[in-house]
């Protein structure tokens, strides 16, 4: 099977690591890539918010089976869009627009969650014409103050504050479009839960599904879980935390009524569905739904699959997935993301990579995020450079392992979170 895998980040650089393993292969093709991935196939430059130039290429190159890596393009309708076309017959990892709107609109999410009684937060939401009733909302919630963009913005789009001075000025800032531009002209306020965060998947048909392996990722730039939000800056899997009793409560009052809800309210849904998922006592709540894989929790989450990854993909796009035998590496994975000096905000690029020839012996891969090839040398091309993955018996030995290879990696300015994992450590 000839195979067009779209995106460019660490979470597609693990998925074709993955797909470059199975029997079922005939040729991968990967665009736009990235640095790390003209090993595995044919990296094309094509833009993939360009459709009819991802169309062009997928007749000229006879593909077969196409997968979305990331958002963008879904919530935009590319699977519509190929569903829709004439001049191909292609199979499509990833929901039509309607599906993929749980991810696409933070409102549209709340409601269909409230619509189908599935736990989570109490929220309010606001356009850019009710900036006042806005600012008046947040007297009606207790700090700390929970304030979403309702739109895509790279999984930076929450703003958590304890001042309601700050979380008014949060409120102009994004209603206004100054931060997150059109993303952030409407806005969720929501009750702040504490508890412990986790991640789940389930790659479902609409009827039938498999659970992904857990995850749990670090979010925010500075250890401690303080500082701004970032597009994630490790993960570990599986969670310590995750017990049977509370990965039943997750299934029966989340990831089923999910999937119900959407057979229900007649939206089809063929792909990856993500629960960000926050431990209440002993409940669970939904954070966020996402529709596709995770960043960094891909690049945790692959390893940990024995599974051939492009046959769970076809029997998943063929009405097979039923009959699909998922089969999990009990051993623990971890990631380590090294990033650019300065993200999530500016930060220089074209930065040497080192080190990546010293990294034999480690039990581990090395992920490409923001990276560019010129002339045989790697040079980081972004704020989150490279996902650094470690394997090991247990979580412990799995973070070591991502430490290890960071001591081994480097480039000029290059920063990492110095604590991932070690949150969970003291429960494991």
């Amino acid at each position: 099977m000839n195979v067009l895998l779209l995106g460019s980040g660490g979470r597609e650089h693990a998925i074709a690591w993955k797909l470059s393993q199975s029997s079922m292969l005939r040729s991968l093709h990967i665009a736009p890539g990235n640095g790390g991935m003209e090993s595995l196939g044919t990296v094309a430059d094509l833009n993939v918010m360009d459709f009819a130039a991802v169309e062009r290429y997928v007749r000229r190159q006879k593909i077969g089976l196409m997968i979305v890596g990331a958002e963008a393009p879904l919530v935009a309708g590319i699977a519509d869009y190929f569903e829709a076309s004439t001049k191909t017959n292609i199979l499509v990892v990833g929901p039509k627009k309607a599906g993929a709107m749980l991810e696409g609109s933070k409102e549209f999410a709340k409601a269909f969650m409230q619509r189908h009684n599935i736990p989570t937060a109490r929220y309010v939401s606001f356009d850019h014409s009710q900036l006042n009733e806005a600012i008046a909302a947040l007297d009606t919630f207790q700090p700390p103050y929970v304030i979403k963009a309702d739109g895509l913005a790279a999984g930076k789009g929450v703003i958590i504050t304890k001042s309601k001075a700050e979380a008014t000025k949060t409120l102009r800032d994004m209603l206004s479009g100054l931060a997150f531009q059109e993303a952030g002209k409407k806005v969720v306020i929501e009750e702040f839960l504490s508890g412990r965060e986790l991640s789940m998947f389930a790659v479902t048909d609409g009827s039938s599904y498999h659970l992904l392996p857990s995850a749990k990722d670090y979010k925010q730039i500075g250890e401690g879980d303080t500082g701004a939000n970032t597009g994630g800056m490790g993960a570990i899997s599986p969670v310590p935390f995750l017990t049977e009793e509370f990965q039943e409560k997750a299934l029966n009052q989340v990831i089923i009524p999910t999937i119900k809800g959407l057979s229900k309210d007649g939206i089809p849904f063929s792909g990856v569905l993500f629960f960000g998922l926050i431990r209440v006592g002993s409940d669970p709540y939904v954070i966020e739904y996402n529709c596709r894989l995770g960043d960094p929790e891909t690049e945790v989450i692959l390893p940990r699959i024995k599974s051939d990854l492009l046959h769970l993909f076809e029997s998943l796009c063929s009405g097979l997935l039923s009959e699909y035998d998922l089969v999990t590496d009990e051993r623990a994975a971890a990631t380590v993301i090294l990033a650019s000096d300065g993200y999530p905000d500016s930060y220089e690029k074209g930065k040497e990579i080192k080190g990546l020839n010293d990294v034999g012996g480690i039990d581990g891969h090395v992920f490409h995020a923001g990276t560019k090839q010129s002339r045989k040398k790697l040079y980081t091309n972004g704020g989150r450079v490279l996902a650094l993955t470690g394997r090991g018996a247990d979580v412990e030995e799995a973070v070591k392992n991502s430490y290890r290879l960071a001591e081994k990696v480097g480039f000029e300015g290059a920063y990492c979170r110095k604590d991932i994992g070690a949150d969970v450590l003291d429960l494991a």
